[in-house]
């Protein structure tokens, strides 16, 4: 059915003649005329009894009229509808991401710039990130590393090199900064497999032919604070994920040969999504503002 039809059949029977239909919506008498007779003709009914100038809607019109004013009203939302999305004055934003670093500055500079916009962050491992995207559960992914596949755009958001971090009364603790090789024989604690972190730092100590004394496979990074807080062994992060405590102090590996990535991904086909874009790049601008400082340790020796 046109809307057309409708929408000039309504406005007849609101003003109460074809001239004065005409006029509201800003088309001439004649095709006021023919858009009405052909909806009478197209459906072989009579819904104005013409009596001169004057017109009246039959009993089909006086039917029909109710539900013409209904759907001008739904036609009007969801104009208003995509319009405000359009020009992002509502609307959602699902974020998918593998851990609460990063994700909540994103989406709090984004809160504060398109405040219409509903937000929500849904938290789970790399493969239910993707998958979530995949099946549009989520609109934007942000996960560490690349993953190469067609079906997804990715950015780079972040690099950040990865840090040690020991109890206080642990022998590197006194030290700002040491060599890989100085992690032979270590105790060293790991994440578990398949952990960017743990990836990148077996990378570099099988590389530079470095062997921890590998203490426990821990799997999560509070699980891992709290066992090097206990003095259990040492632990890796990556700087950005590192929360300050008296007990523990950080300690930078030299020429800083251990990195983790942070990307934004989402589908391929729904790049060109407006809600989807005004994230990416307002994230990608407001990355380079420098983050607060975390905390700070006591004064140390610079290496080992």
């Amino acid at each position: 059915m046109s809307t057309t039809k409708l929408r000039t059949f309504l406005a007849v029977a609101r003003q109460g003649s074809f001239s004065a239909g005409a006029r509201a919506l800003g088309l001439s008498q004649p095709t006021v005329t023919t858009q009405v007779q052909a909806l009478e003709r197209d459906y072989n009914v009579e819904l104005f009894h013409r009596r001169g100038r004057r017109i009246e809607l039959t009993a089909v019109g006086r039917q029909l009229l109710p539900i013409a004013q209904h759907l001008s009203t739904l036609e009007l939302e969801a104009f208003n509808l995509l319009r405000d999305s359009g020009k992002l004055n509502r609307g959602q934003l699902k974020v998918g991401a593998v851990g609460p670093f990063h994700v909540i500055e994103m989406v709090d500079a984004y809160r504060l710039r398109y405040p219409q916009i509903d937000l929500s962050i849904k938290v789970g491992n790399s493969a239910s990130v993707l998958a979530d995207l995949e099946n549009y559960v989520t609109d934007v992914g942000v996960l560490a590393g690349l993953h190469e596949d067609p079906a997804f755009s990715a950015q780079l958001y972040a690099r950040h090199p990865v840090v040690l971090f020991a109890h206080i009364e642990h022998p590197l603790a006194q030290f700002e900064q040491i060599p890989l090789t100085a992690l032979q024989g270590q105790p060293l604690l790991h994440r578990e497999s398949g952990s960017t972190t743990r990836l990148a730092l077996e990378k570099a100590l099988l590389e530079h032919e470095v062997t921890p004394r590998m203490v426990m496979e821990i799997g999560s990074r509070e699980a891992l604070r709290e066992a090097v807080i206990r003095g259990i062994g040492v632990g890796a992060v990556s700087e950005a994920e590192f929360i300050a405590d008296p007990r523990i102090r950080t300690i930078r590996l030299q020429g800083d040969p251990v990195c983790t990535e942070t990307y934004l991904y989402c589908l391929a086909e729904r790049q060109n999504s407006q809600v989807i874009g005004s994230f990416l790049a307002l994230v990608t601008q407001s990355r380079g503002k420098p983050a607060p400082t975390v905390g700070a340790g006591l004064p140390r020796d610079q290496t080992p």
